[in-house]
């Protein structure tokens, strides 16, 4: 019976598949394994659940000298040393589907708040000094009618565009290729370049994939191109974005707002980040909700059986 190991207690619900057919260890009595605890139980088991913010490097492969198969409880997968685990023969999967919908639904929750200031507001009738109840004063942005600028237009990406052609938003994307005029028009959506898509839009979400390539593709030059009324998303990956830059630009109010789901050091936040009132963070809950994260586990979990027995198609990245 193979056995696996997951580093994060998810819950039974997700995990019924596994039941009687492969012996499964979790934490059951805190929330996750310590790195030092999955390194000393590694070399026993053949599949490793690593959670989107737990980094499965080389000396945790190395040690697990069992192991076959890292079932990432994620759609991203810069938390794992992929180059290492191809050149060990190790398979990776992740999970893109079940992530697919709630990570667009949050990015675009987060364009409706900070463009319209409602986590802003919400702050400030808590305080004592409270928030002007002027016709003018503390005016938010308009979304209807606006121009997003969509940097990476995959699953999730087209997923937000549907939801902003709803409300009456123009797309613009970025890819590094193009996609077929079939799928652009479903949204009326046009390629632009980078620099265009940063000059241009009035909301601009990060949605493209982690890699070595695109490690703070946001700096200050893309921050320095965007229009002072800009908006930026980002519920990717933390460290595709320089936050220090970042949060530079938006003390400086060059740019208008931002909102963030994901951080370079996460769980810390850039301290600057949490004095900014033109700034609305969230914890990396692009799919948390309790239904949404059971779907994530079953994925997961057809990877690991789709791996040993064939009835799953696998979700591979390499």
């Amino acid at each position: 019976m193979k056995k696996i190991l997951i580093a994060y207690r998810l819950k039974p619900e997700g995990l019924k598949e596994l039941e009687g057919r492969y012996e499964v260890t979790l934490p059951l009595e805190k929330t996750h394994f310590s790195r030092e605890e999955v390194l000393e139980m590694i070399p026993g088991y053949e599949v490793l659940v690593p959670s989107f913010s737990f980094f499965t490097d080389r000396e945790i492969m190395e040690r697990g000298v069992n192991l076959e198969l890292i079932s990432n409880y994620g759609v991203g997968y810069n938390n794992i040393d992929v180059a290492c685990a191809t050149e060990k023969g190790i398979t990776v999967t992740n999970i893109p589907n079940t992530t697919r919908e709630p990570t667009a639904e949050f990015a675009f929750g987060l364009l409706l708040a900070a463009g319209r200031r409602i986590g802003y507001y919400d702050r400030k009738l808590r305080t004592p000094e409270g928030v002007s109840w002027g016709v003018y004063a503390e005016a938010g942005l308009p979304v209807y009618g606006k121009r997003l600028g969509i940097i990476g237009m995959g699953r999730i990406g087209q997923s937000l565009a549907r939801r902003a052609v709803a409300a009456g938003m123009e797309i613009v994307y970025h890819n590094r290729n193009r996609l077929e005029k079939g799928i652009e028009d479903l949204y009326g959506a046009r390629w632009l370049s980078l620099d265009e898509l940063l000059c241009s839009s009035d909301y601009i979400s990060l949605n493209a994939p982690s890699t070595p390539e695109t490690y703070h593709m946001i700096g200050e030059r893309e921050l320095g191109m965007m229009k002072p009324t800009t908006v930026f998303i980002n519920t990717a990956r933390g460290n595709m974005v320089d936050e220090r830059a970042l949060a530079a630009a938006l003390r400086e109010k060059r740019i208008w707002a931002a909102a963030l789901d994901v951080y370079e050091d996460e769980p810390h936040i850039l301290p600057e980040l949490l004095t900014l009132d033109n700034v609305l963070l969230a914890p990396h809950a692009g799919t948390k909700t309790l239904e949404d994260r059971i779907r994530m586990s079953e994925e997961m979990v057809q990877n690991i059986i789709g791996f040993y027995e064939g009835r799953y198609t696998l979700s591979r990245v390499n």
